[in-house]
């Protein structure tokens, strides 16, 4: 370090200089960083899932892929989801039964959510959710789409942080943060997310825009598939200048 570095902070109070520190940049493994910091979505898009450290990290059944979002000049912009007979989803066999749409206020979060993966009479959890998503990981033919619910997500406003854990039994916990773009914000960031059921998931907006997505499930709304932790966003109670003037804090 020159003597320069080391009176970089003289100008600071020496006691403030101990309640700070510098921010750490230094890269960090893929790993390290999916389930840490998070990663921009393309990224995943176009990582190479067959290397070790990548395949070890990815949370098995998640699916990310690619949009295209084109400008339409003076109009606005034009983005195709996803096509029944094409990509990601033809390939791995799911159509929904159900598209819903949800607009999430800024600053606001949603989940952890999750749907409880469906198990074949006489079985255990744990071996045949090995065997659909480790030893047949594509015979895609097994999956139960009828009877648990699949998610497929699109961002159409605002950008996102993405927040997947995976819960299912006999599975390693592993963590995906990621972060994705509305479709107003035109970039490689412009994605589409498969979810299965047993990985729980959140999603928090970013920045001062309202978000807007839309989504696909493999069944129809049923309630009992809805299992959720709630947010402090959801759960927060009113401040408590607020509870005195309605007569709560007496």
């Amino acid at each position: 370090m020159s003597k320069h570095e080391k009176n970089l902070w003289q100008g600071i109070d020496a006691g403030a200089q101990d309640a700070f520190k510098a921010r750490d940049y230094r890269s960090a493994s893929f790993a390290q960083e999916l389930s840490r910091r998070g990663l921009d979505a393309v990224e995943l898009v176009t990582a190479d899932r067959n290397q070790r450290d990548i395949k070890e990290a990815w949370i098995p059944g998640v699916e990310i892929f690619p949009r295209k979002v084109h400008a339409q000049r003076h109009r606005g912009f034009f983005g195709e989801f996803v096509r029944r007979d094409e990509g990601i989803l033809a390939q791995i066999g799911f159509w929904p039964k159900q598209w819903s749409a949800a607009r999430m206020f800024a600053n606001a979060a949603k989940g952890f959510h999750v749907h409880p993966p469906s198990v074949p009479e006489n079985k255990l959890a744990a071996e045949w959710l090995r065997r659909l998503f480790v030893d047949e990981p594509e015979n895609y033919s097994l999956r139960r789409y009828a009877d648990e619910q699949w998610d497929v997500m699109f961002f159409l406003q605002g950008r996102v942080e993405i927040i997947l854990c995976d819960i299912r039994a006999g599975f390693p916990k592993r963590v995906m943060r990621f972060f994705v773009d509305g479709d107003n914000h035109r970039s490689d960031n412009n994605v589409g997310i498969v979810v299965p059921p047993g990985v729980a998931h959140a999603i928090r907006a970013e920045g001062t825009e309202d978000v807007i997505m839309v989504y696909g499930t493999s069944t129809v709304f049923h309630p009992e598939f809805e299992g959720r932790i709630a947010s402090e966003v959801e759960s927060a109670e009113l401040p408590e200048s607020w509870q005195r003037f309605l007569g709560r804090g007496d």
